[in-house]
């Protein structure tokens, strides 16, 4: 199999150094500390953000197939609560973005990281896996690493955007790297680090054919209408950042399409009464603006068009199939900071153009992220059906790609692990 990054680590030498690793493994068990088997299996998780924990319930789910009586403890949210985890703390209290917000956030972060690591050393899980949130995870990894849990990172930090050398400290934190695109288990394998492209769990969710016309009835929008979606974010940061240059840019497309229905989903109640307020400060014609609670994905596939802030709802928008414009800002400082260290090694910022390696979405970020530019590239769609057509092609191929059952695979190397670990014993 071959990705943007190349070919797939597979073949008999890979085979043979993964058996060889499994008999070292038997043998330093039988030495060293003979199984745990009259307990349950325990594994800790922290999943930030909603995003992390539905990556963290579908893996506690297929976890528990492969290990019935395991006991799941961490940091999580409501899926994985569902999914039968004990969450100590809440997922919502990783939810921080960016260089100067983390700072103010700071110290409240490192009191629970603190809090976190002590627990769940008590507790002696024999694998620990945290799920994205790398600033916060890989520094609780490396801890728990040192003192011989074993360690699993779930979501590969950028490495093709920040500094491929970082593998290498992500390799030092975790046992193992489940990775979401194929562009990056080649790039570990560079520095010796075991990595898995396991697949994504949202092209799995998202068939491969999304019906608009059952959407728009869910959303009780008229079925031959001009419909653009416009999403600025879940987080309140995104969204003071974005809204506004957003809905401006939304009010023109409809100066030019009569008629246009612009519908906005909000991830939560706070998240709505922020563009609300913004709302009502635009000229959007209020007949044709539905603000909607959640419905983020059925919003994108009821859409001919969708604008948005650049960040994984850009993978969600290409799985649909639906044509976009992606805007992005940050804090003016954070900006600098990133522009006078460089930061950044890539030339592009949404997922779907990433995986592409070329530009199948504009993207206007920072400066360029005005009401004008977003404007005209949005009317740049409505004006030239034929693209549309040529890019749902495209975005088909990129979907099966990503399409590999992808909860499944993440415990089963996970499964493969622990079997190859010996156990850290623990409580009775």
């Amino acid at each position: 199999m071959t990705g943007p990054g190349g070919p797939l680590p597979t073949g008999t030498t890979a085979e043979i150094i993964e058996l060889a690793a499994v008999v070292g493994a038997l043998e330093t068990t039988i030495v060293a500390t003979p199984r745990a088997s009259d307990r349950p299996v325990r594994i800790a998780l922290v999943a930030g953000e909603a995003s992390g924990d539905l990556l963290g319930a579908g893996l506690v789910r297929e976890l528990r197939q492969r290990f019935p009586n395991a006991e799941f403890a961490g940091i999580g949210g409501d899926a994985m609560r569902s999914a039968g985890c004990q969450t100590w703390f809440d997922a919502s209290e990783l939810a921080v973005m960016g260089l100067t917000e983390i700072l103010r956030h700071l110290p409240r972060l490192l009191k629970l990281r603190g809090e976190f690591r002590t627990r769940a050393l008590d507790w002696r899980p024999d694998v620990f896996i945290g799920i994205d949130a790398p600033d916060f995870n890989l520094g609780v990894e490396r801890w728990l690493k040192e003192r011989g849990i074993t360690t699993v990172h779930y979501v590969s930090p950028s490495v093709w955007a920040w500094r491929e050398k970082r593998a290498e400290k992500i390799g030092a934190s975790a046992d193992l790297v489940l990775c979401l695109f194929p562009m990056e288990p080649p790039i570990y394998a560079r520095h010796g680090i075991d990595a898995r492209f396991v697949g994504h769990p949202m092209a799995d969710d998202i068939p491969l054919q999304s019906d608009r016309d059952a959407a728009r009835m869910a959303l009780g929008l008229p079925a031959n209408a001009s419909v653009l979606a416009v999403l600025p974010g879940s987080r309140l940061g995104e969204i003071g950042k974005l809204g506004e240059a957003f809905f401006e840019a939304a009010w023109q497309v409809s100066e030019r399409i009569p008629g246009l229905h612009v519908v906005v989903p909000a991830a939560n109640p706070a998240c709505r009464q922020l563009i609300q307020e913004q709302l009502s400060r635009s000229a959007l014609p209020v007949a044709h603006s539905h603000l909607l609670d959640g419905q983020a994905r059925e919003a994108m596939i009821a859409a001919d068009v969708v604008v948005l802030a650049s960040g994984t709802a850009t993978l969600e928008t290409m799985l649909v199939k639906r044509p976009m414009v992606v805007g992005y800002r940050v804090a003016e400082l954070t900006y600098r900071i990133v522009k006078a260290l460089g930061l950044i090694k890539v030339d592009r910022f949404a997922l779907p153009n990433i995986l592409a390696g070329k530009d199948l979405a504009p993207e206007l970020i920072q400066h360029d992220c005005v009401p004008d530019k977003l404007a005209a590239a949005i009317l740049q769609w409505f004006d030239h059906p034929q693209r549309i057509a040529d890019l749902q092609g495209t975005y088909a191929q990129l979907h099966l790609q990503l399409r590999r059952d992808a909860s499944a695979r993440a415990a089963e190397a996970v499964a493969e692990l622990l079997m190859r670990q010996p156990r850290t014993g623990g409580g009775a």
